[in-house]
C-alpha cells in the first residue's frame, strides 16, 4: 500500500480515516503508542518535526496537518468531486471553510474554554459569537459546505464540529445537530468509526 497513516484514534488522526474511507483507496494504519511517547521517537520527528499526529505518507509525500492531508488526498485521488476543480467557482468556498476549522474553530473553542484574554482584532479567530454566525452561514446553503454537494471541505469541518459539539466544547445549535446528523449516516464516516474501535480494542484502550 502506498498510503500510510500514523494514527491513535484518540487523537486527530481519528478523522483521517474518514477522509481516506472518502477517498476509497487503500491504505495502511500505522499504530503509534501516544502513551508511551512514540510520536517523539526519532523516525516519526524525522517525518514531523512538531512530534504531533497526523502523518500521513504516500510513496515519497509525507503530508501534516489535518486540513493538508485532506486537501491533499480530495485533489490526488478525487480531483472534480471531492475536491472542486481549479476552475469551478465552488473552489473558493471548499478552501475556505476547509481551513476555517483548524484557523477559527479549533483556537476559538479553545479561547472560550479556557476563557483566554485577548484583544480580539489582533487574534485570527475573532470573537467567539462572530465564529458561531460563521458557521451557521457556512451551513446554511444546503445539507453541505458546498450546498448539496458533499466534499472533503466537510469532513474537515464537519469532523471539527462534530467533535466540538461531542465533547461540549461549542454551543450545540440545531443548525450543527442537524449537520452532524447528516455526516454521522455517511457510509465512509460508520466504516471509519468501526476502524477506529477496532484498533481501540487491539490496543486495549477505553473509549472517552
Amino acid at each position: 500500500m502506498s498510503i500510510v497513516l500514523y494514527h491513535h484514534p484518540f487523537s486527530r488522526a481519528a478523522n483521517m480515516v474518514w477522509m481516506l474511507e472518502e477517498v476509497g483507496e487503500p491504505y495502511e494504519l500505522r499504530y503509534v503508542d501516544l502513551g508511551a511517547g512514540a510520536h517523539k521517537s526519532a523516525e516519526l520527528l524525522a517525518l514531523n518535526p512538531m512530534g504531533k499526529l497526523p502523518i500521513l505518507t504516500d510513496g515519497e509525500a509525507t503530508v501534516t496537518e489535518s486540513a493538508a492531508i485532506a486537501l491533499y488526498l480530495a485533489d490526488r485521488y478525487s480531483y472534480g468531486t471531492l475536491a472542486p476543480r481549479v476552475d469551478d467557482p465552488a473552489r473558493g468556498a471548499y478552501l475556505r471553510w476547509a481551513f476555517f476549522a483548524p484557523s477559527v474553530i479549533e483556537p476559538g473553542a479553545m479561547a472560550k474554554a479556557g476563557g483566554w484574554t485577548f484583544r480580539e482584532g489582533a487574534a485570527g479567530w475573532g470573537s467567539h459569537d462572530a465564529m458561531l454566525a460563521s458557521i451557521e452561514s457556512a451551513l446554511s446553503h444546503g445539507d453541505f459546505i458546498l450546498g448539496d454537494r458533499f466534499s472533503m471541505a466537510d469532513v474537515v469541518f464537519g469532523g471539527t464540529l462534530r467533535y466540538m459539539l461531542g465533547f461540549k466544547m461549542i454551543e450545540p445549535r440545531p443548525s450543527f445537530v442537524a449537520y452532524a446528523e447528516r455526516l454521522a449516516a455517511r457510509p465512509a464516516l460508520q466504516r471509519a468509526e468501526v476502524r477506529n474501535a477496532a484498533v481501540r480494542e487491539e490496543q486495549g484502550l477505553k473509549p472517552r
